[in-house]
Formats: C-alpha cells, structure tokens, sequence
C-alpha cells in the first residue's frame, strides 16, 4: 500500500510527517503516530492527572464557598460594620456618647422560658420549626453620670448560623459524633435553617463595584462612563457622560449635571493646561476633542477654585438643617465632591489629587469611546461580573439593621434625656432591651421570604432564597453550585443569555434551565473557586517594592508617556509602571512563591494602556498546572501525582510549591492555556488545564459520553 503523493506532500508540509529517508510511508505514519502519543515527544501525558480533581473539592468542595463567604462575614464583615458606625451621639446631652467596642457571634442555644440555655441542632431545630440561630454580642462603653460605663456581652440580636460553618455545632465533627446529633455525614451544609424549613442563599451575579464600565448608546450617540462605588459607610454610582459633545459630571447628590472642566477646578486642578494634561496626555486627537469643555467653563465664567466650589455647592441636594445651621456653599461643595462622588477613592487631609487623576482616567476612556466606537465594555463579559455568596448578602442585610437599630436607639435615648425631672440616673443599657428583636426580625424575615429590600442601598431583590431541593443528592449539590441574574425573566435580551466565551471553565455551559429562565440563572463549573476578600495594603507595598511610582508625584505628563502603563488596585489608581511585563512577571512569581495570597489577579491591558490588580471577592477563578517557560514542560510530574495517591500530598501543597496557580477570568486573556500537553508550544504556552471535563458543572458532568450528545441535549 502506497500513500498518495500529495496526502503525503500535505503531512509533510503540515508537519506532521518527519522527513524520511526510506520510502515507506507505512513507516513514517507509524512515526507520525508515535510522536503524536507522546512516546518520540518531548512532552509526556501525565497519568492520571485527573485525581487533582477529587483532591480540589476535598479542600474547597462544591459549597465550601458559602461556608466560607459566611465565615469571613461572621469575623472580619461584623467587625468592619462595627468599626464604621461605632458611636451614637445625643443631640440633647453633648456629654453623653455610647461607642460599640468589639462584636462576636455566641454559639446556637436553645432559648425557652428555661433558665438553662442547652446548645441545639439543626435536626431539633427542623423538627420544631425553629430558626437556628445565635446571638450576637457586643461590647458597649458609654456615659452614665460622670462615669464611663463598660458592658461586655451584651445581645442585640440573633443572627441565623449556616450549617457546617465554624459557627455551628456540627463544624470538625467526626461521623460518629454527627449520627449522634442525627445528621448525614454526607450532607453539604451551605444552608440555613429557618423556622424548621431549610433555605438556601443563592449566589447573585452583579457588574463589579468599584470598576469603570464604558457604555455607548448608539441611537443617541452618547457615550457614558459609569463607577459603583461601594465602601462601609455608603454605596453610590457616578457617572461621567457627554451631551452635545460636551462631558458632565452626574451623581444623585447633585441637581443637574456639573460641567468636568468645573468638577476638575473644584477638586483643585485650576490651570486649564493641567486638566488637559490629565485627561489627553501627548493624543491631539484626544485633546481636540476635549478642548471644548474647557471652553465651555470659560464660558460660564469659572477660573478659580472657590468659583467652582460655589458653581457645585449651589447644585448640591441641601441637606436637612435648619437654616442656622448650613454651611457655605464651598463647603458643601468639599464635602460632597470628597465623601459621596466616587466614594471609593479615599480623600485624606482634602487631597483630591488621585481622585481627580482617577475621574480623568474616566473622562479618558470616554474620550477614547467617543473616538473610536469599539473602545466600549461587555457588560456580560464574566469579568466584569462579581458573584455575591451568603456572606456578602448577609453583610448588607446587617448593615442596614444595624444602622435602622442605631438610629431608633438614639431616638429612644433622647426621648429619656429629654425629660427634665429623672427620678433615676438615666442607663442607656436599659434602652437595649426595648428594640432587642428588630435585628433577629430582620434576620428571619429576608431569608424566610427571599426578599432584600434595604431601603439605605436602594436594594430591592426578589427570589434571593429558595427552599433546597432534596429530591436527590445530586439536586442538593447542583442548588448549592446554581447563580442567579438580576435580570427580569420576561425581557427578550438576548446578550446576557448568550454562552460567553468567557465562561470557558468557570460556569458549566450545559447547565441552564429551558424557557423563560434560559442562560439567565447558570452553574458553577466544576473547579471553580469564589474569591474572598484580600487585604489591600500589603499588595499596594509590594507594587511599591517592585517599582511602581506613587501616583501622587506624577503630573499629566508622566501618566500618559508612551512607555508608561497606569496600575490599578481594585480600581484605585495606585501608580504608573515603566516595565509593565517586568512589573507583572515579578509580581506572578512572588505569588507562586506564596509571598502574595493566591487568589490576587493581575493582568495587563494593552487598548488602555494598564495594568489591573484584583484582590475583591467575588471573582470566579480556577486552578490550572503552569507549565514552565524555560523547559515547555508542565511542572506537575507523575512523581507528584503518586505522592498525591499515597496521602504525602494535598491540593495546597501543589499550590505551595507553586505547581497549580489559581487563574480568574481577566488573567487568563494573559495566557495561552494548552488543553493536553501535546498541544504545549514551548515558550508560548503558559498553563496546562487539569482536565478537559471540568468545564462542566456538577451535574452535568454526570451525563455519560456528554461530548457524543448535541448540545441541546446535554442541557
């Protein structure tokens, strides 16, 4: 049997066929064949690489996110909300003030009309139809008399506990210890259980906070820059928009939109040549654009800072005060352009120089926009998206009790101070026990029936909870793993239901229900990890370290140098980077060294010219095997694997010893992953995926032969 000529010429051309001297094509495809199984190539399959998997979902599981998202909420989120709203003032008794110390989270009790309170299970707890819940406690220090008075412990309320969390009694329980309590060793936890019926918080989807996202509304050909800032003490969203060409500066708190030449002047930045600096930098494209709007101040006749101050403060919503009490307009102004518009960056000792460098990165990209149409955002792209857990949702439900009880604390407390013949000196202690179930309520009624209204975040959310599906194991597991959208089911959008490609990996593209809900509420893929929040000050050290320049010495000038890439952290402008690649090389290795937390995300974006670092939670991210860019080969060998079979080695430890990193969706636009390791291309190639099946979630992945079914079918 001979080849024809020109199969042959092909393979050869392609590659595929080594140069032979013989004539026997028999030979040469056998050769072709060997080199093509990995015995000739350099690079061999790893055996067996799959056990990876069951090794992640032992350390992370496929709940272990809620578990997680509800642990950080019960011991840095209490903390954080405390720390932002600690002390109550009177306006009666200027001497008096009660300030929040500390707050834990006691153990589940039993509370009855005993005296004896006996902690409590979750199964007693399913048989009675009660909420298994916990008290919440707090330390107080406040003035009685002359005296400082300090309370410890004292209860403000009951907090509902998720199951399997370090809060509930079932946490590290052996299998013996749990039958005892009555409970399925088997059983995730991730749910809570609430007047006897058990309740799932599903995990919302959202646009990220703190981000910019650049729209464009083609009809009326305007382009708008949005920001959702989100802190502790207040959540708000600003915008930066053109009209007729010309761009403003809106936000709620103001009554009409404010000119950006005038918001620039009033944040200190008055030489016309300065603004534009900031905003255009060396692009005379840019710079023609823009020059408009500072005709447009001129025109209005505001040059100086006090100008501008007024020109906003007398568009600012007026506060409630009587009129004796207002302030000038200027500082109004100050006090709105630093607190409230584009809360999220920080104004320390009123420098607003990096939020005024941080708006002109806005009026950039809007001026890019206009220029170019294809410089717009994907809101459906995954990595503008942030899934909230349990944790984050519980926080903002705490957030707003808290401030409701603080608030009707201190009205009940100068209705006693008003009274001017006390008998008894006046104890604000006795004042907690008259409002004590309003956070308990709270509690109780937005997971019993699924609805968030949190009248202070202009938050209004049906369906946040559902009973969980005990039909089977497997439909426990898959309500656990299931996202839903803020969208409406009725609207006919098709963008937001579409398969993204950039789901690959991190949300199972069979696993969506048919009809009205289609590609609207989605599944975890099966490897995929919900980050939790990061510390940012270390990270914004080790940028420093690593030769980021602060951004608070540089001019206009320097942002916007050819060479230069601008580094956000978390969408703060942090600094500018000569040697970005350098910069993130570095920064990659120390994290694979675990100098950094494993799931801080960093990649370069080259249309805006920066480089974005990511320590939020709610990314999804997933663990891929670097391959290694000297030698091509991946770094995970079967010597690892046998270890991991023998017990010597967990998941962490490949993480360790920087063998898997963990990848969000933004870093892998950054590398060039490989599905098996014949397809490595040495020194491009920069990951390895563990296994191709994990794209899919945890109930999809059950279907046998999944990839001989047409798609439909799977889903």
């Amino acid at each position: 049997m001979v080849l024809p000529s020109s199969i042959a010429e092909m393979a050869q051309a392609a590659g595929h066929l080594p140069h032979m001297a013989s004539d026997d094509p028999i030979a040469a495809l056998k050769a072709a064949n060997y080199k093509g199984k990995g015995l000739m190539d350099p690079i061999k399959a790893v055996e067996d690489k799959w056990e990876l998997v069951p090794a992640f979902l032992q350390v992370k599981g496929l709940v272990k996110q809620h578990i997680d998202s509800y642990n950080y909420f019960v011991d840095h989120d209490l903390k954080n909300i405390i720390k932002a709203n600690e002390k109550i003032t009177s306006d009666i008794d200027p001497k008096f003030y009660l300030k929040y110390t500390d707050i834990t989270v006691g153990e589940p009790r039993r509370y009855d009309g005993d005296a004896v309170q006996r902690p409590i299970t979750p199964h007693e707890c399913r048989l009675r139809d009660i909420t298994y819940s916990a008290h919440i406690f707090v330390n107080i220090e406040y003035t009685r008399g002359g005296k400082i008075i300090r309370r410890k412990n004292v209860a403000i309320g009951r907090i509902p506990v998720m199951l399997r969390s370090n809060k509930c009694v079932l946490a590290n329980k052996s299998e013996k210890e749990l039958a005892k309590m009555s409970e399925c060793p088997l059983d995730p936890g991730g749910y809570f259980v609430v007047k006897g019926t058990e309740k799932v918080i599903l995990v919302q989807e959202q646009l990220s906070k703190n981000r910019i996202i650049v729209e464009a509304d083609t009809k009326k050909g305007t382009v708008s820059a949005s920001v959702t800032s989100s802190t502790h003490e207040r959540k708000s969203k600003s915008y930066v928009l053109t009209k007729h060409g010309k761009i403003y500066l809106k936000h709620n708190s103001l009554h009409e939109d404010i000119p950006i030449a005038i918001a620039f002047k009033a944040m200190g930045i008055q030489a016309d040549r300065e603004i534009l600096q900031l905003v255009a930098g060396h692009d005379d494209v840019h710079k023609e654009l823009f020059a408009i709007n500072l005709e447009e101040a001129a025109r209005l006749g505001i040059y100086t800072r006090k100008q501008a101050l007024d020109y906003v403060g007398s568009r600012a919503k007026a506060s409630r005060k009587p009129l004796s009490m207002r302030r000038p307009l200027s500082e109004e102004a100050l006090d709105v352009l630093a607190t409230v518009i584009m809360a999220h960056v920080p104004v320390e000792r009123l420098n607003f120089r990096p939020k005024a460098i941080y708006i002109a990165s806005m009026v950039r990209r809007v001026l890019m926009a206009m220029h170019d149409e294809k410089k717009v955002d994907d809101r459906d792209y995954v990595g503008n998206k942030r899934l909230e857990l349990a944790g984050q949702l519980l926080a903002l439900l705490f957030e707003d009790l808290f401030k409701k009880f603080n608030s009707d604390l201190k009205i009940n407390i100068d209705k006693v101070l008003k009274k001017p013949n006390r008998t008894v000196e006046f104890d604000a202690f006795n004042q907690f026990s008259f409002n004590g179930d309003y956070i308990t309520s709270g509690f109780v009624r937005a997971i019993s029936t699924g609805n968030w209204s949190l009248k202070r975040f202009k938050m209004e959310r049906a369906g946040v909870t559902h009973v969980l599906s005990r039909l089977s194991f497997i439909a426990a597991l898959g309500m656990m793993t299931r996202i839903s959208s803020q969208f409406e089911k009725t609207r006919k959008v098709s963008g937001p239901r579409a398969l993204q490609p950039s789901q690959w990996g991190m949300l199972c593209p069979s696993d969506t229900p048919e009809g009205e809900a289609c590609g609207l509420v989605k599944n975890l893929a099966l490897t995929t990890h919900i980050t939790t929040d990061v510390e940012e000050a270390p990270i914004a050290r080790i940028s420093f370290i690593l030769g980021v320049e602060d951004i608070h010495l540089l001019t206009g000038a320097e942002l916007y140098r050819p060479d230069s890439y601008v580094v956000f952290l978390n969408g703060n402008v942090l600094g500018v980077t000569r040697f970005p690649q350098r910069f993130v090389l570095h920064f990659r290795r120390l994290r694979r060294a675990g100098r950094i937390s494993e799931f801080v995300s960093i990649y370069t974006n080259h249309h805006h010219q920066t480089v974005y670092i990511a320590s939020d939670g709610g990314r999804i991210c997933r663990p891929l095997i670097i391959v290694d860019p000297v030698t091509g080969q991946p770094r995970v060998t079967e010597s690892h694997m046998h270890q991991l079979k023998s017990g010597a080695r967990r998941f962490d430890d490949f993480l360790h010893n920087g063998l898997i990193e963990y990848v969000d969706v933004n870093e892998e636009n950054d590398a060039h992953i490989a599905l098996y390791e014949r397809e490595i291309k040495p020194s491009i190639t920069t990951h390895l995926e563990i296994e191709p099946f994990t794209i899919l979630g945890a109930v999809a992945g059950l279907i046998p032969y999944p990839h001989h079914n047409q798609s439909p079918r799977n889903t």
